[in-house]
């Protein structure tokens, strides 16, 4: 057999390579049993010791065919792609009230007050020029550290009318400007038009009420509607690829109707997360084909009448100050505190963050609930990470946890994977303390440049591939990505999400587990902070009964006189990164 002429079929896939592999070996022992018509034939000892030689050489390349075979990358694909015809998905998809048990639960998360029957008419919707509010007390001289600060706030329409339904998202903040201190407020919805504001004093000095209008009540209800009526506010393309160098472009998506496809639909199903994606049927190509991912276009799902509800001079507008400066004193004479700051428990899994949780006081976040720390010098934060493994799994917001971390600490070294970095997989390597951290995209839905199919993978896979550990440290923070689809994508991908977790600590309790919470930032239909508090909100029910961390980015990003911005300011950032080594380092 002349082995040379048959090298080159190993390439073209396993199924020929076992062939082929079985063939040489099985031939081999054949070979043995033949004179060498060369050199005539030998001595039967050597003849035989030399068969001996050669079947073991066959038996080792079948121990190579069953290598090659099971580590070949189309048997570790996790992603199988099946053809489906149209009409199989002609019918309603799984709605939200047709999920599982543990979903379903979560639909309470969703309550929000009705809009009253005006919401066809702009200047009834509610204005931020009109809105007023206004201390619930009497004003006083000073105010004591440590007691609260309430007020009412009176929602009205362009015509100045007071609104008779709540609904609206306001945003409230203390500030105090000169100490770098913010704290969230918290506003009640009365749902009469009406809306309690509280604020904690927690810093002794001058603060300053602020309030914001978001959304009106009737642009949230214009949020709300296509949240639950559109499958999707966006879509995606796929890139598929022949072994002929035939190339074509498709439309994926959630679902197969967000494809546009006509005819057959190809599903791509996570064996491990149960997690699906589509795309439309390539003319000429397999599903199989599929090797390429990017963003694709943000759909024209509004009417002339929601964009006015929806455009920038009524959207994060600021409320007329009804509120004068107020000096905040300590309770008792003497008293040289200058925050209230009660004694805390170190920072570990499990707690309850309180409202809020935490706050700022000369740029630096201090919890309510925990002991957080600073870690102001590159040792410190190095001897934090020392021997430590660092998963992230997530959105570009969490990629800049990685980013703080490798551009404040030197010796963190990034490894170039040579792949799309908007996607990852991102790594920085301290050989020295033994610190690695990766950072990956949190797979589909995904928004982002041309990628590899084969670098999107699920979390649930990611961490079924965990072992776990006292070493290991594992981030998820999702959010953006997911509020331009229905409320069931981002609760059925956190419900296998939640297995995956829970399964990682039940095999090694001692794994740490954080939970970025999604921070402010978008204020359209694709992304408005009214979508992502209702991600937030899923977010924390999901990991309820776990002893997993949270770091509340949203109170974070919406604490300081800083406009919003999807990718906050590096002091933002250092003080999440701080707040989640407080986790990994508590004492």
């Amino acid at each position: 057999m002349d082995i040379k002429r048959r090298l080159p079929k190993l390439v073209t896939g396993p199924q020929v390579l076992q062939k082929d592999l079985i063939k040489m070996a099985f031939g081999a022992g054949e070979m043995a049993q033949q004179c060498d018509r060369s050199l005539g034939c030998m001595d039967p000892l050597v003849g035989q010791l030399k068969g001996y030689k050669i079947l073991t050489a066959g038996l080792v390349l079948l121990v190579l065919v069953f290598y090659l075979v099971m580590s070949w990358p189309e048997h570790r694909n996790y992603w199988f792609p099946r053809l489906y015809p149209a009409s199989k998905y002609a019918s309603k998809p799984k709605d939200w009230d047709s999920l599982s048990q543990e979903l379903t639960n979560l639909t309470s998360l969703l309550y929000w007050p009705t809009t009253d029957g005006n919401g066809d008419h702009f200047l009834a919707s509610t204005s931020p020029k009109t809105s007023t509010y206004h201390l619930k007390g009497p004003v006083q001289a000073n105010y004591t550290l440590g007691s609260n600060l309430e007020a009412i706030l009176v929602a009205r329409d362009h015509q100045g009318r007071p609104k008779t339904h709540g609904g609206d998202l306001f945003r409230a903040k203390l500030l105090g400007r000169e100490l770098k201190a913010g704290v969230p407020g918290e506003v009640k919805d009365l749902e009469n038009g009406r809306y309690l504001l509280s604020f904690p004093l927690l810093w002794a000095g001058w603060a300053q009420v602020q309030v914001r209008l978001i959304h009106s009540s009737e642009a949230v209800g214009v949020l709300q509607r296509i949240w639950r009526e559109k499958r999707a506010t966006v879509d995606f393309r796929g890139y598929f690829r022949g072994r002929n160098g035939t190339q074509e472009t498709v439309i994926c998506n959630v679902d197969p109707q967000s494809t546009g496809a006509k005819g057959p639909t190809c599903q791509y199903r996570d064996v491990v997360s149960g997690e699906d994606w589509f795309c439309a049927q390539p003319s000429t190509l397999p599903c199989n084909a599929l090797v390429g991912h990017s963003s694709g276009s943000y759909l024209n799902v509004t009417t002339p009448h929601d964009e006015d509800l929806l455009a920038g001079n009524v959207t994060d507008q600021p409320l007329p100050s009804g509120i004068s400066p107020i000096l905040v004193t300590p309770a008792a004479t003497g008293n040289m505190r200058n925050v209230a700051l009660p004694s805390r428990p170190p920072c570990h899994p499990g707690h309850l963050s309180p409202k809020p949780s935490g706050f700022y006081h000369r740029d630096r976040w201090h919890s309510t609930f925990c002991s957080s720390r600073s870690f102001p010098t590159v040792d410190s934060i190095l001897n934090c990470l020392a021997g430590r493994i660092v998963y992230m799994m997530g959105d570009s917001t969490l990629r800049q946890w990685w980013e703080y971390l490798r551009d404040t600490v030197p010796s963190l070294k990034p490894v170039d994977l040579h792949v799309t970095y908007q996607a990852g997989p991102l790594m920085a390597v301290d050989t020295t303390q033994g610190t690695v951290l990766h950072w990956r995209a949190h797979g589909w839905p995904l928004r982002s440049l041309r990628t590899p199919v084969a670098s999107l993978h699920s979390v649930a896979r990611e961490l079924h591939g965990l072992a776990g550990g006292p070493y290991t440290v594992v981030v998820l923070g999702m959010g953006a990505h997911f509020t331009t689809f229905r409320p069931s994508i981002i609760a059925q991908r956190l419900a296998g999400i939640r297995a995956a977790v829970k399964a990682l600590l039940d095999r090694e309790p001692r794994t740490l587990v954080v939970i970025k919470l999604a921070n402010t930032g978008y204020k359209s239909v694709y992304g408005s902070d009214w979508l992502t508090l209702q991600v937030n909100r899923f977010l924390r029910a999901a990991f309820v009964g776990l002893q997993v961390a949270f770091v509340d980015a949203w109170e974070m990003t919406s604490s300081l006189d800083l406009p919003d911005n999807i990718h906050p300011t590096k002091l933002i950032v250092r003080n999440e990164v701080e707040l989640f080594l407080s986790f990994v380092c508590p004492t």
